[in-house]
């Protein structure tokens, strides 16, 4: 059973993680999109207890180029993330603003966004309900991340990006909105625990389109971290591809998980995750 670890001293928590379990064919995965309705997975799940230590007891902060991901406080002048309007034309500035003056970007390509929610049906978007990711997972892989990069830009410009000799990085920047956060909550695993032997490569089927994603394996030598009680002037910047990074090897796993002693009763968890490029000259 998960067990509480937030008293003094713990930092953390013991709870479950959806893992993917090895098989001989490529797993894959019918997006909500394709479905129309629940997503549907071709491939088995398995639920680990691990520890998820709490970032905020973290004694070095985690650092992008090392653990795949940061944690951030950065206000948003946004009240109603459910707008999708005022999403692109407040909340899109913010998040170029954030990554131009944390990179030092020269350009940002904001390509997508969702809202997720594990109340009811989930968050409601243009293309359909979404409830947090349940199994742990990389929304790209080697092969996806410059395709994804094509698909958001022209082929063309992409082709000039990728050969240009710039660095390119696929950021998701993940808030709260509404605050503080009491159910599922975000785990990110610390990417320099990861081994390329524990990245399942999985299809992930669209309507017009097939993606490719990484699943986890679980393995001992991982190692976990959320955010308690994490607030919506917070987010997490959470590395899914880097053209310098060509094995994938700093890439951040991340999924839900419900907290220990979790009460049904208090209120939804709402997110909103902006999907993004950014390029380095």
């Amino acid at each position: 059973m998960p067990q509480d670890m937030t008293g003094p001293g713990t930092g953390g928590v013991e709870a479950a993680l959806g893992f993917i379990l090895p098989q001989e064919q490529k797993p894959s995965y019918h997006s909500a999109a394709y479905t129309g309705g629940e997503p549907k997975i071709f491939f088995e799940v398995e639920h680990r207890v691990v520890r998820i230590a709490d970032v905020r007891q973290k004694t070095t902060p985690p650092e992008f180029e090392c653990e795949g991901f940061e944690f951030l406080a950065r206000p948003t002048m946004l009240n109603d993330f459910k707008d999708d309007a005022a999403v692109q034309d407040l909340y899109y500035p913010e998040i170029e603003a954030l990554l131009k003056e944390r990179f030092a970007a020269s350009h940002v390509v904001i390509f997508d966004s969702t809202r997720r929610s594990d109340g009811g049906q989930g968050a409601e978007n243009l293309d359909g309900a979404r409830l947090p990711a349940p199994r742990v997972h990389v929304d790209y892989t080697p092969k996806s991340g410059p395709q994804r990069l094509k698909d958001s830009v022209g082929e063309s410009q992409g082709e000039r990006l990728l050969e240009s000799g710039s660095r390119i990085i696929q950021v998701n920047v993940w808030r709260p909105t509404v605050g503080p956060v009491q159910r599922a909550p975000l785990a990110l695993a610390d990417a320099s625990s990861i081994k390329k032997a524990d990245l399942i490569a999985t299809d992930q089927v669209f309507p017009a389109r097939v993606g490719e994603i990484y699943h986890l394996t679980h393995s001992l030598n991982h190692r976990w971290y959320f955010a308690s009680e994490m607030e919506r002037d917070e987010v997490f910047l959470i590395k899914g591809w880097d053209s310098a990074d060509p094995e994938g090897s700093h890439f951040a796993p991340h999924g839900a998980f419900q907290l220990p002693n979790q009460d049904p009763a208090a209120p939804p968890r709402e997110s909103i995750e902006v999907r993004t490029f950014i390029i380095i000259d």
